[in-house]
């Protein structure tokens, strides 16, 4: 039963359709219960006028005001041919309560005066032979009472709907501010847990540096204090890197998932990433200056990822353009250029999206600055500095 009214609520044709032989049919079965000498003198033209007047039905939800207009014109049937069908009357009732119940207040309110003043006039000339004993005056009445209360019963669905609408939207939104606010309070817990494994963290790096600066000085003079202090650096280190798996298991979300832990891509796959943006298309020429040394592999990482992000917007963006990649080293700095002879930014990248956003807060965790914007001859630059210290000269 579920699965036939949802078929018939995605085919409204089909379902007024069946709705419209419902009337034809009941008008017959009227005219069976009816006494014989009531019946009309022909039954398949009875029948016949029976189905044209029912007809409008089928149009009621896919072209309403057609329905109403088509139903208007058999209102002189009875008048022409002294014919009036039952299902003229039903027809009607069914087309003021859809007006009703599917329109706004105004175009209902004018189907309804639209479908029933006419009624009322019909209803008041009637030939006497049509309805006998039955006075103008009661049929008039009738009919106005009968579009009354079928608009009445429509406006009554309508408003219904309207409430059950509101009512969802209303239950939408507060599940999804529920679902803000639940997700908002696992954000701040999962910051509040990182920031004090952050301090766990912190605190067994500081203990290795200082177990590792006395195992230098004792090393020569007490090797059994210094291997102590180098079991405890193990110990340490161990409890230091299953506390840094914690702090990424917290700061991961349901977004990025856990994944196997791989290597970073560092400066040797700079060459490598430039090979894969010439072939998808772009010119790339890459310069280095200077050499790297032995860098952070997070410093080496930002240099990677810089480089990585703004040859991506370049191939997005700049059009038939070549680019130029440059990365210098100094003794305390590595920077990195990265420009293209494209067209220049659009009005929609003078703002800075998530990349722009990711550069930035990558070189800011080292103390670096980043540079971005078009180029007076054209095209766009990126540019960022990163202080760094040698591991060599730190040891």
């Amino acid at each position: 039963m579920t699965e036939l009214r949802q078929w018939l609520r995605t085919r409204p044709l089909a379902g007024d359709a069946l709705l419209t032989v419902g009337l034809v049919l009941g008008e017959v079965l009227f005219t069976v219960l009816t006494p014989r000498e009531f019946w009309p003198r022909s039954l398949p033209a009875a029948l016949g006028w029976s189905l044209l007047c029912a007809a409008p039905v089928v149009l009621r939800r896919v072209a309403p005001w057609p329905a109403v207009l088509a139903a208007l014109a058999t209102l002189a049937l009875p008048i022409v041919l002294g014919v009036a069908p039952t299902a003229q009357s039903l027809t009607l009732v069914v087309l003021t309560y859809t007006m009703a119940a599917y329109q706004p207040v105004r175009p209902a309110l004018v189907a309804a005066v639209a479908l029933w003043a006419p009624t009322a006039m019909v209803a008041a000339r009637l030939p006497s032979e049509i309805l006998p004993q039955i006075g103008a005056a009661y049929l008039v009445a009738n009919n106005l009472l009968v579009g009354i209360v079928s608009f009445s019963v429509g406006r009554t669905v309508h408003a219904r709907r309207s409430t059950t609408a509101a009512l969802r939207e209303r239950a939408r939104v507060a599940e999804a501010n529920q679902r803000s606010l639940a997700e908002q309070a696992v954000a701040d817990e999962r910051r509040r847990i990182a920031r004090e494994l952050h301090d766990v963290v912190a605190h067994h790096v500081s203990v290795m540096g200082v177990l590792a600066t006395g195992v230098r000085r004792v090393l020569r003079r007490d090797a059994d204090a210094a291997d102590e202090a180098v079991a405890t650096i193990e110990e340490t280190s161990r409890a230091t890197l299953r506390e840094l798996r914690r702090l990424l298991d917290v700061l991961r979300t349901e977004a990025e998932p856990a994944a196997e832990l791989a290597p970073q891509p560092g400066l040797a796959g700079i060459e490598a990433l430039v090979e894969q943006v010439r072939e998808a298309g772009l010119p790339v020429h890459l310069a280095v200056a200077g050499s790297p040394g032995q860098l952070e592999e997070g410093v080496a990482l930002t240099v990677y990822r810089i480089v990585q992000e703004a040859l991506t917007n370049a191939l997005k963006h700049a059009g038939t353009a070549t680019a130029q990649v440059r990365v210098s080293f100094t003794g305390d700095a590595v920077e990195v250029e990265v420009t293209d002879t494209g067209r220049g930014p659009s009005p929609d990248r003078q703002r800075l999206g998530h990349g722009l956003v990711g550069m930035r807060e990558r070189v800011a965790l080292y103390g670096g600055v980043l540079r971005t914007g078009a180029r007076s001859g054209g095209g766009y630059r990126v540019y960022a500095r990163i202080p760094v210290e040698p591991l060599a000269d730190a040891r």
